[in-house]
């Protein structure tokens, strides 16, 4: 893996949209990070939390949702440094947590578009 491949993909996994803004393509960045940024903020508007590793207690799809949650980079150890979020007896903490959980997946995934496009296989 070349340095600006493994740049590329620490850039995107750390902030939304900054992988493919260090690749050149300015108009991807911007439209995936107000996707991912704007999913987050409206989990967390509406009362949703964040999935942490300590809450997950050995039960697998929760670890799994924590780590997932754990792709929003940035965003998710900003929000986690606010401390406590969502009430759980909200009638909107699902959904809210959902929203979060997503945004992270989505982060995630272009992590790896970052990765397609700087060795080649995607324009």
């Amino acid at each position: 893996m070349s340095v600006r491949t493994a740049t590329a993909m620490i850039l995107a996994l750390a902030f939304p949209g900054a992988g493919h803004l260090f690749l050149g393509r300015r108009v991807r960045a911007i439209g995936f990070f107000c996707i991912v940024v704007t999913m987050f903020a409206i989990g967390l508007g509406i009362g949703g939390g964040l999935y942490t590793v300590a809450m997950s207690r050995g039960a697998l799809l929760r670890v799994l949702a924590s780590y997932a949650s754990m792709g929003s980079g940035l965003l998710y150890v900003t929000a986690r440094a606010l401390g406590p979020l969502g009430q759980v007896a909200s009638s909107t903490y699902e959904y809210g947590s959902t929203f979060t959980l997503t945004a992270g997946l989505m982060n995630l995934l272009l992590v790896l578009d970052c990765y397609d496009i700087s060795i080649g296989r995607k324009s």
